[in-house]
């Protein structure tokens, strides 16, 4: 048998090969132009929540480096670029009269990367909430929904004539249940009604953006899940089984389900019923939410393995799973910790399509963390570490397409280190290294892998 590690692969004509980054990751300017402030301006602010105080308010300086960054790209031979808006330089104040200065600044960089020939792929919300939404409950708030309806409109209305795919939400699961369940993210809640409720405010957002700008005329329209590819520790034992199917519940079906098939599971809602009566949802929400999708983003960095172990907490970020252990990783982890399992993004890809048959995806976001730096030279960045870990992902989708599932395309994350949330500065995800006290940017050798697959649309 050959050894799939040397073994030649090709994609299929036409998938798409791009990065992705977040706005309050690289952008900086924090207070410039008319920007309010966001809940993750607050969080990092707030001692003790985020790695050594650190803060986005510099970051990568992307704010003012944008054209360098874009021209770095165009020489990776990206054909796309997915980025995230923030809704703060949008909307300052989450509502209400729109910023100019802020379209502004996307207005030229949406320019600049279709001047090199990239496709700008933008993301309406990843996690950078403003902070007068949250006063007035956030998430938990059915007013949030409509907001970002609103303000996804503001954003259509200055970019929809060059942008042709749009994305929602980025991991509504992180934005609820880190940010309102275990509190380990922005707005650094822990109360499980107010994480269900965010869940569902968040796909009703999702729902009434969809609506509102596929009536304006977008016809690429889709929404970015991180689903956890769980597994039982033992499949042959029935207890493990069952705590599978309700991890799998709270970390997947609750949001495949309504935006797929148009409902929530049952399971799921007698579950929430332990913590909430359920009165935020209304009738019809959940069609709403389940109007049909042209794409649908995978986030993928890391398996998960559950067994029942009555007696144990149960874990923060998944109310109610008491008696559930979640496995710590066996083999060889990234810099987070996070397991390295190529094969279950395959099965992750086959048990969506078989599924939810006919839903095209995008991997659109994949990649690792790990602390590599220049050698003595200044000049390169060795992260043969990260090349391994994205040859064997990309091979994972390559068997994925290879077994009939539709995957149209790959966004490695990130397009360089960057602000990684509660972990600060200390994680390292790009292809591409940033020097944070000077800001000069040094492709790594994963980044130059990447440039040759992309090259060869294939491996």
């Amino acid at each position: 048998m050959t050894n799939p590690s040397t073994q030649s692969v090709t994609f299929p004509e036409g998938f798409l090969w791009g990065s992705a980054t977040a706005s309050y990751q690289i952008e900086g300017a924090a207070r410039e132009d008319g920007r309010g402030p966001s809940i993750w301006d607050t969080f990092s602010r707030t001692p003790g929540k985020v790695y050594a105080g650190h803060t986005g308010d510099v970051a990568c300086d992307h704010y003012h480096r944008w054209r360098d960054d874009v021209a770095m790209m165009a020489e990776l031979g990206l054909q796309a670029y997915r980025f995230s808006i923030a809704w703060p330089r949008i909307q300052p104040d989450g509502t209400g009269p729109v910023n100019p200065a802020g379209l502004d600044f996307y207005d030229r960089l949406v320019d600049e990367l279709r001047g090199k020939g990239i496709t700008p792929v933008v993301t309406l919300y990843h996690w950078d909430l403003p902070q007068t939404l949250e006063d007035r409950g956030g998430w938990t708030s059915r007013e949030t929904s409509e907001a970002f309806a609103e303000y996804a409109m503001a954003v259509h209305k200055r970019l929809g004539d060059r942008v042709e795919t749009w994305t929602t939400l980025n991991e509504p699961w992180c934005s609820a249940y880190l940010g309102y369940a275990s509190g380990v993210h922005a707005p650094g809640i822990q109360d499980p009604e107010s994480a269900f409720k965010a869940v569902h405010h968040l796909l009703l957002g999702h729902g009434l953006a969809t609506r509102a700008l596929r009536d304006a005329g977008v016809r690429k329209l889709g929404i970015t899940l991180n689903p956890a590819a769980v597994s039982p520790a033992d499949p042959d034992s029935e207890a493990d089984v069952a705590a599978a199917h309700l991890v799998d519940g709270l970390q997947n079906r609750i949001f495949f389900d309504p935006i797929l098939r148009g409902s929530y599971p049952d399971d799921v809602l007698a579950h929430i019923r332990r913590f909430s009566d359920l009165s935020w949802l209304r009738t019809g929400d959940e069609t709403l939410i389940g109007q049909p999708i042209d794409v649908l983003g995978i986030n993928y960095y890391s398996p998960s393995y559950v067994r029942s172990k009555p007696g144990i907490e149960g874990n923060p970020t998944a109310p109610g799973t008491e008696g559930i252990e979640f496995l710590p990783a066996a083999g060889p982890v990234t810099d987070m910790g996070w397991a390295i399992e190529p094969a279950a993004l395959t099965r992750l890809l086959e048990r969506i399509h078989r599924d939810y048959p006919g839903t095209p995806m995008m991997i659109t976001e994949n990649g690792a963390a790990y602390p590599t730096g220049p050698d003595e030279t200044g000049e390169r960045v060795p992260d043969a570490e990260r090349v391994a870990y994205l040859d064997g992902h990309l091979r994972a989708c390559h068997d994925a397409i290879a077994r009939g599932v539709d995957l149209r395309g790959y966004f490695v994350w990130s397009l360089m280190d960057n602000y990684e949330w509660a972990e600060g500065y200390r994680k390292r995800f790009g292809v591409v290294y940033v020097d944070y006290h000077t800001q000069r940017r040094i492709p790594k050798d994963s980044a130059r892998f990447y440039s040759e697959v992309i090259r060869n649309n294939g491996l």
